[in-house]
């Protein structure tokens, strides 16, 4: 009985020793980075930014492995599937919120636990040349006395749908959805006349402003951006809008807070490496890093917004 209880003992010592030691070592090998995304696209080209510059300040390498497919969310599933141990990690922006509420799957966004917002790319309402306005007020005021006139691209089902909806709600306007399926037929649309406005990027649609084929009538960024100084938030026109295709990082729930907290650290102090943020801006996004706590309540005050807003978004 002595050497079974002695035994007993040691064991569950060593238990209460092991756990938390695991977490203090993390990372012991490394990070693998299931990216929902097709080679090449956006978010592949900001989180691999994220992934090749991660290592000095994590002290672990962080391999991509993409994993495309419905709308992202093949990847998020595979991951979602792992063990919560630290050792994966993927990536979210908000069109799992707008796959969520669509049916299209039945992950949510608090079925991870979210580490880091890392990037936000503004997007803009762009307009094609109009006799009926040349600014948003004017287009307001024009919209509200002619509802469901203005035809609007976007996504059906998507971010930029999203977007549109949220200026739709805010503004009290009744707009007429058109679908594309990216970004550049709605500009190209817009420059051949088929298509009043559409939800934009500056890298898709800079060129054409700056040729005076299209114009920025606003931008979803909580301050205006130094490469189109003249073009006004939606804050300064009224309405507290955030409209940006943000990208971050999260975990399969339930990791130890300990790993979490040394993910965090390591990509706040990535978030302010120069030669990231340089590359990350030439990518054509901005760095703009939310912790835990507060990409946590961007995502359940976005996750509110989606919801309110189902019924424009259902396809």
């Amino acid at each position: 009985m002595t050497l079974r209880t002695g035994l007993a003992a040691f064991f569950t010592a060593a238990t209460l020793v092991a756990a938390p030691a695991s977490a203090q070592t993390y990372p012991e090998r490394a990070v693998e980075f299931i990216v929902p995304w097709s080679p090449g696209g956006g978010s592949d080209t900001l989180m691999r930014l994220v992934a090749n510059n991660v290592a000095p300040f994590l002290g672990a390498d962080m391999p991509v492995i993409n994993m495309p497919g419905v709308g992202g969310t093949v990847g998020l599933r595979e991951a979602s599937r792992r063990a919560a141990d630290g050792y994966t990690i993927s990536q979210v922006h908000e069109g799992l919120l707008v796959a969520t509420e669509t049916g299209i799957t039945e992950l949510a966004w608090d079925d991870f636990d979210p580490i880091a917002l890392m990037t936000a790319s503004p997007q803009y309402l762009v307009a094609g040349p109009s006799e009926n306005y040349s600014n948003f007020e004017e287009f307001v005021t024009y919209a509200q006395a002619n509802p469901g006139e203005i035809s609007i691209g976007v996504t059906l089902g998507g971010v930029p749908h999203l977007h549109a909806a949220m200026i739709e709600q805010a503004f009290d306007l009744q707009l007429n959805y058109v679908g594309y399926e990216g970004t550049g037929e709605r500009v190209r649309a817009m420059v051949g006349g088929n298509l009043d406005v559409a939800i934009g990027d500056i890298s898709s649609s800079k060129q054409f402003v700056d040729n005076g084929d299209l114009v920025f009538l606003a931008v979803g960024s909580l301050e205006r951006v130094a490469d189109t100084p003249d073009v006004p938030t939606f804050a300064e026109l009224g309405q507290e809008l955030d409209l940006s295709v943000t990208r971050g990082i999260v975990m399969p729930k339930g990791a130890p807070q300990e790993i979490r907290d040394t993910l965090e650290a390591a990509l706040e102090a990535l978030s302010q490496d120069l030669t990231y943020i340089e590359q990350t801006n030439n990518a054509g996004a901005d760095v703009s890093f939310r912790g835990q706590d507060a990409y946590t309540t961007y995502l359940g005050n976005l996750d509110a917004t989606v919801k309110s807003l189902s019924a424009v978004l259902a396809p």
